[in-house]
């Protein structure tokens, strides 16, 4: 049965860090493309970050380049979202996802498998 779990998430400062982990189970995760995604209350769910399978090409939404950095542990068949630097308005719910074949990896619907998403608020 393939899953992924989101977890790591809570409250955090601005200006702190938080590493989100994404576990995934029934599959090998460094196989697929893995995407992070967010969706804040009264918005649309918004790609974040993606890892490819092919030669772990990262990519990045231009409001997290730079300070999120995205990452594979295969051994443990985890991907990570490690947030740097976090604004209140990354505040949102975070989900992984994977998709047997991206050809945009920030379009929502290239993705086959979802976790269930992980809390983060960045508040002072």
């Amino acid at each position: 049965q393939v899953q992924l779990v989101e977890s790591g998430g809570g409250w955090v400062q601005p200006g702190g860090s938080l590493r989100l982990s994404c576990a995934a189970s029934g599959f090998t995760a460094e196989h697929y493309p893995i995407g992070w995604f967010r969706q804040a209350p009264g918005k649309e769910l918004e790609g974040v970050s993606c890892i490819s399978s092919y030669d772990d090409s990262t990519y990045y939404a231009y409001s997290v380049k730079g300070r999120f950095t995205i990452s594979r542990d295969n051994a443990m068949n985890t991907v990570y979202l490690q947030m740097n630097s976090p604004k209140p308005e990354d505040t949102a719910v975070y989900y992984c996802a994977a998709g047997l074949v991206v050809a945009g990896w920030g379009d929502d619907s290239w993705y086959d498998y979802w976790g269930q998403g992980s809390q983060v608020t960045v508040s002072s």
